[in-house]
């Protein structure tokens, strides 16, 4: 699975360096099989954006994206178009994707994270619950999902642990709202392409069954 991401992640236009950021031996290992460049990074980190500031730190890139390892079908260009965003959008220090949910169940479902956006693109709020609520049963409303690729202006990124965690994080179990509840921007950009991640066996056997069906190319 590991291998798949990297291949995928290889692809993308605008990424001029692909690493592979862990505390574990085992990943090393089975990343070196596939000649990936790995970081070892502490065992410590609270979180994956934490991880991906130690690894960027002993880097100079502008521009750092954080890949999750368990999206072995991630589009390539999406991971371009939201470099794209961040780097067009200058108020940003942060950016991240989305895209329009199309099963009813997935509103309601707390695993499913949404995400509305103002007029420019930016996010208002990350929440488990359905955003925006709708107060008469006759209205209609575009919800969208949030899909876990992070793009960081390196300064910010390395600031980032340093913030401090707010009432809102803590509620949604969501670091991303570390971000907005300090006042900075993030820059969502809207793609087709909607995440399957690799959480259990059976997310394993429909994301093969869907590999099997897709071409590397995409």
């Amino acid at each position: 699975m590991l291998e798949h991401v990297w291949e995928r992640a290889l692809m993308a236009r605008y990424l001029t360096s692909v690493v592979i950021a862990t505390d574990d031996e085992r990943i090393r290992e089975a990343a070196n099989s596939f000649r990936a460049r790995v970081v070892m990074t502490r065992t410590d980190h609270i979180s994956g954006t934490d991880r991906v500031a130690e690894a960027a730190s002993a880097s100079d890139a502008h521009i750092v994206v954080n890949i999750q390892g368990d999206e072995p079908l991630i589009d390539p260009g999406a991971i371009d178009a939201a470099i794209l965003g961040l780097v067009e959008s200058e108020d940003a220090p942060m950016g991240t994707l989305a895209t329009r949910i199309e099963r009813a169940e997935d509103i309601t479902d707390p695993n499913v994270v949404k995400v509305v956006m103002d007029a420019s693109g930016n996010a208002i709020y990350f929440s488990r619950a359905p955003i925006p609520y709708l107060r008469e049963s006759a209205q209609r409303a575009t919800y969208f999902k949030h899909i876990g690729l992070y793009v960081y202006r390196r300064d910010f990124l390395l600031e980032y642990s340093g913030l401090p965690v707010g009432p809102l994080e803590r509620a949604e179990r969501l670091e991303q709202l570390r971000a907005l509840e300090n006042g900075h921007r993030i820059r969502v950009v809207e793609t087709a392409y909607d995440s399957l991640g690799v959480d259990t066996p059976d997310d394993w056997h429909k994301v093969s069954e869907l590999y099997d069906k897709t071409s590397i190319t995409g």
